[in-house]
């Protein structure tokens, strides 16, 4: 399908498998002369630009009102590239690269300088990958340069896994969207700083913890990760810092052993829909009472349910809902970015089942506060 245009923003809708040559080579010419142009990659949609140009990097920031001190990941597509813009590489950083580049793992490593300041928000290390997608790696070569890309939403709002989420989002910010269908993930990619020691997962996401452990032995997890509270961080990789992934709607998470999360999270909705509009986001089909609705799944199946997180999140907001109330995940696999997401979405609003059985009407009313923001 030709190139179409609403206002500025041209969308091609390209093959997932086979990208038309054509489009990315159109894609690609904005790249090099500093513009900005939405991909597909195997976890979410990402906002890119040439990530030697500290002016086209800048845009990214200014479009999606992104802090400066919120570092951008840099995407490449072959692992030369990582001894280009890295430095001091070492064994575990050459390990995981083989192992799953490409693919959605992050590896944070001392930069180069031949990275602008402004890329890297500053820092002495950078945050690279290479992703999976044919689209975004087809872009990456014929540009000729490293891609710097964030989520291609604006800033704190749940991350786009369709062409469509990026339309409404940054619809006339960009100059090009690359429309190749919904993502695979669905969430975006792990990042493991492999300046700490031992290595430290900065964000869950496509590769296990479990998965890295078996490649480099001992791998810790940053407090963020399950929601220790911290002091003044500098933030090494997105997703650390800020409130991130949220709906409009305010979001509360209850955690627990399955059965009592479903009974908890039942009695909460009811007790919230007193006075708002409720969704819930269940799982295994259970049928809540609420005025919105969206199954993740079963729980048996983590990457399903991650595949679906952020558009469910989206549509219970087009929904007109008030409060999401959402059941918690155990935090093991893919699971554990799942409940980080859920976790910065609700801005660290997780209670424990048993709790909200004992004390509902008081959790209820805390929330309606929080909703009407009085």
């Amino acid at each position: 399908m030709d190139g179409r245009s609403p206002a500025k923003t041209t969308i091609y809708r390209v093959d997932r498998d086979n990208p038309e040559s054509e489009f990315l080579a159109e894609a690609s010419s904005i790249i090099r002369a500093g513009g900005l142009v939405v991909f597909p990659t195997e976890t979410v949609y990402g906002l890119g630009a040439d990530a030697l140009n500290p002016y086209a990097v800048e845009r990214i920031f200014r479009v999606k009102g992104r802090p400066p001190d919120n570092p951008l990941i840099v995407h490449i597509a072959v692992h030369d590239d990582l001894f280009i813009l890295g430095k001091g590489i070492d064994w575990r950083a050459e390990a995981l690269a083989k192992k799953f580049w490409p693919g959605p793992l992050t590896l944070v490593v001392p930069r180069s300088n031949k990275l602008p300041a402004i890329t890297v928000a500053g820092l002495d290390t950078v945050a690279i990958r290479m992703p999976r997608h044919p689209v975004a790696l087809g872009l990456i070569r014929l540009s000729g340069v490293p891609i710097a890309a964030p989520s291609a939403n604006l800033s704190g709002r749940p991350s786009p896994t369709t062409a469509d989420h990026v339309i409404r989002d940054l619809a006339d910010r960009v100059d090009a969207i690359l429309d190749a269908g919904p993502t695979d993930i669905g969430v975006e990619s792990t990042v493991i700083d492999l300046t700490s020691e031992p290595p430290q997962v900065l964000r869950p996401g496509g590769v296990t913890v479990e998965e890295l452990r078996a490649v480099v032995g001992e791998v810790d997890l940053h407090p963020l990760v399950t929601g220790a509270p911290i002091g003044d961080l500098v933030a090494k990789s997105p997703g650390m810092k800020y409130r991130h992934y949220a709906p409009r709607a305010k979001v509360v998470v209850v955690v627990g052993e399955a059965g009592e999360i479903k009974q908890a999270v039942q009695l909460l909705a009811a007790h919230l829909r007193r006075r708002f509009r409720v969704g819930v986001l269940g799982t295994d089909g259970h049928r809540y009472e609420a005025d919105a609705l969206r199954d993740l799944g079963p729980r048996s199946s983590p990457s399903g349910a991650a595949q679906r997180l952020f558009r469910y999140l989206r549509e219970l907001d087009d929904e007109g809902v008030d409060i999401i109330v959402a059941e918690g995940w155990p935090e093991e696999g893919i699971g554990l970015a799942i409940m980080n997401r859920l976790r910065k979405a609700a801005g660290g609003l997780v209670i424990p089942a048993d709790r909200v059985l004992r004390e509902t009407p008081t959790i209820s009313s805390y929330l309606r506060y929080g909703v009407m923001g009085t």
